[in-house]
């Protein structure tokens, strides 16, 4: 099941929660969760909505901070998280580029490119490349050496 699917109507999600309708609909004023809307105009609550109900009563209530201080926690929280996706997307970009730089090619003596091991020698024996003459990939092959460093 998804708990992010809009299913708990204010009463089910205050009960879930521990709190009273009204406290709800007072977050829902202030932003600190924010339910999504019925066709009428109903708040209907997801899991995950009952979830950030329940920080938002550990720091009020266990931990003393104030409101706008919980929507501040909640708004870093949201952006720390969106960075933390960011940096994973830019460390995958950056590893696949750095084994790409990795990779050296050489020419076998069909003309084909193959990819050898960064430094290993390579024997013109070791070149050759079984080819089908009957099928011919017409793959073209661009090659940008990198920047001296």
């Amino acid at each position: 099941m998804n708990d992010d699917a809009p299913l708990l109507t204010v009463s089910q999600a205050a009960q879930l929660a521990g709190m009273h309708p009204q406290t709800l609909r007072q977050y829902d004023r202030l932003g600190l969760v924010t339910p999504r809307r019925t066709v009428g105009r109903g708040r209907r609550y997801s899991y995950n909505d009952v979830e950030r109900l329940r920080e938002v009563q550990r720091l009020a209530q266990g931990e003393g901070v104030n409101l706008a201080g919980i929507k501040r926690i909640l708004e870093l929280e949201r952006h720390v998280a969106l960075l933390e996706r960011q940096l994973a997307e830019l460390l995958a970009f950056q590893a696949e580029t750095v084994e790409a730089e990795r990779r050296v090619f050489a020419a076998g003596t069909t003309g084909d490119v193959v990819v050898v091991p960064r430094g290993r020698r390579v024997r013109r024996t070791e070149l050759r490349v079984d080819v089908d003459s009957r099928a011919s990939s017409g793959a073209l092959v661009l090659w940008r050496p990198s920047p001296r460093r």
